[in-house]
């Protein structure tokens, strides 16, 4: 069948949504709604038989859904209507929500329904409930529905308030007067929720140092305690303000600044907290505390887990800094095996394109980023007395999927969708990729998946050979099969076997061609995307932080 994607942006789901479809060989093509008159144009060009709106903030004009199928994805159980469903499940405390797929109508998500699937409501930010939750059971709703219409059998039931499991409502927009936060009297179970519900937009427009700010990505903290409202300790970046009855630490602040355009930065980095403490704690510690921290190691049956949790899966200098001294800590343990990765969310993104949009001088930040990265690739990659496995929760892209393949094997939950690119940053890349990708799917698939910018689900990634293992179910149950099965392989026998293996080949390898020689031949090239007058990264990057829509959607989505 061919089947257009209408959406706002080729986001995470929209993406997802992508690559199910294409593995169930549907023809797909992607039209961003960038206005009326591309969708339109979009629609006559693709001729599609149906129209569906995985992730759509505009209204489809009424000249295409009366003459067309359109089904709309909305994140909200069977009767929920409005644009800010995520952000009222998490201010109610809703246990359960849903995804629901409707025919569009005039009125704004009153059409009949096609497909309505329920999720489990996790206590974390919107925007990773939406990469998880929302995203697996929009991609159930979407396949049904889908099924469904080739049926050509299937009529979708009108939505009929009168009947009883109709419990959804019309909610009004979630609007900032609705998210205000009284850190003297609010506990910090309702600031939280308050937070998590805007996160990652709009954010909750708050005061701190006499300005005014946009808060983002919210912890709790279990220990420290201080005035309510005051920034009481940093720590990684982040900034850990009291309540009446705990702390919260938010690690993102974005400012108010009206007529000028800001971007979400390190908390830490915004405000002035020359009187405030760094409050550390170590990875070790950190895994049996309610904290936060972007690191956490702990051990279990002779297997090494380095938990990692990087805000929008983006890793500054100070991150791959963070993360290579965990990792050269647990490599000295007594285990044989260490799997890393976080147990929810994404895996890696790469370079932290924020904190260098914000460096005095964004070519040399650039330059000491990828070099901190490399430095943790290096030293996954080196690694011969122990197995090393990255297990993916979440999506990667870039120098993240570059950084899990460092690893011996590479597990993935079945929703992770990657990225394996650079192209769209203007990037050659580096993090070793010149070795490591073509030694896992061959010099050709290499070349072809680092330059066409399209996304890859993790079984087509397992047939292609960049995935080792492919998980299904959610994300606790991902991470409960990754614990089984990381045991059964510190406890084969065949295991010191592999590691001489491993050691043998490495060194085959270096003397073929050292692991130095990739990487000055991989920064040659990215000195001249840092540097050279040439270059589009510059502004690419600049355009992605501020988040710039293109003018037309990019040739390489219209299918």
């Amino acid at each position: 069948m061919r089947i257009l994607l209408l959406a706002s942006a080729f986001n995470s789901l929209s993406q997802r949504v992508f690559t199910e479809l294409r593995a169930r060989n549907h023809v797909v093509g992607v039209e961003l709604a960038l206005s009326d008159s591309i969708i339109r144009a979009g629609v006559t060009r693709f001729q599609p038989e149906l129209i569906i709106a995985p992730m759509l903030t505009t209204a489809v004009p009424e000249d295409i859904w009366r003459t067309r199928p359109v089904l709309i994805v909305h994140p909200g159980p069977l009767g929920d209507r409005g644009p800010s469903s995520l952000d009222w499940a998490i201010t109610i405390g809703a246990r359960e929500w849903g995804v629901t797929v409707l025919q569009a109508v005039a009125e704004m998500d009153a059409g009949p329904v096609w497909a309505t699937v329920p999720f489990p409501v996790t206590a974390c930010g919107k925007s990773e409930l939406y990469r998880t939750e929302v995203a697996d059971a929009a991609v159930e709703a979407v396949l049904l529905a889908v099924a469904r219409f080739a049926s050509g059998i299937f009529r979708p039931r009108p939505l009929d308030y009168t009947e009883p499991d109709i419990r959804g409502q019309e909610r009004p927009y979630f609007s900032q007067d609705r998210r205000q936060l009284d850190w003297q009297t609010q506990p910090t179970r309702d600031i939280l929720r308050t937070l998590h519900a805007a996160d990652s937009q709009p954010g909750v427009l708050d005061e701190l140092c006499g300005r005014q700010f946009y808060l983002h990505g919210a912890h709790p903290e279990d220990r420290l305690r201080g005035t309510p409202g005051a920034v009481i300790a940093t720590r990684e970046g982040a900034i850990c303000r009291a309540t009446v009855d705990g702390a919260v630490w938010l690690t993102q602040l974005r400012e108010r600044s009206p007529g000028r355009r800001a971007f979400k930065r390190a908390a830490a980095e915004v405000i002035e907290l020359s009187q405030v403490p760094e409050v550390k704690v170590s990875p070790t510690e950190a895994a049996s505390r309610k904290t936060f921290t972007h690191v956490r190691y702990f051990e279990r049956d002779n297997v090494g887990y380095l938990e990692f949790s990087f805000r929008g899966g983006a890793m500054n200098t100070a991150a791959c800094e963070q993360l290579l001294a965990a990792y050269l800590q647990a490599r000295e343990q007594a285990v044989d095996v260490i799997v890393l990765g976080g147990p929810r969310d994404f895996f890696s993104n790469g370079i932290d394109l924020n904190t260098i949009e914000a460096a005095n001088d964004p070519a040399m930040e650039s330059l000491r980023n990828i070099s901190a990265m490399n430095d943790l690739v290096e030293a996954i990659l080196t690694t011969t007395d122990k197995l090393v496995i990255s297990a993916l929760a979440g999506n990667a892209a870039a120098g993240g999927v570059m950084l899990a393949i460092a690893a011996d094997e590479v597990w993935c939950r079945e929703a992770v969708v990657l990225n394996p690119h650079y192209v769209l940053m203007g990037l050659y890349g580096s993090e070793y990729w010149t070795y490591s990708l073509p030694r896992r799917v061959g010099h050709a698939t290499a070349k072809r998946l680092t330059s066409q910018p399209l996304p890859l689900n993790a079984r087509a990634a397992a047939a292609l050979g960049l995935v080792d293992r492919v998980i299904a179910g959610d994300a606790a149950g991902f991470s409960a099969r990754v614990h089984r099965d990381a045991t059964i392989l510190a406890r084969d026998p065949d295991l010191t076997t592999r590691l001489v293996e491993k050691k043998r080949r490495l060194a085959a390898d270096q003397a073929d061609k050292p692991l130095r020689v990739y990487r000055a031949e991989e920064m040659a090239r990215m000195r001249e995307n840092f540097f050279g007058t040439r270059s589009t990264y510059h502004d690419l990057r600049r355009k992605f932080v501020y988040g710039e829509k293109p003018i037309a959607t990019p040739a390489y989505l219209r299918g």
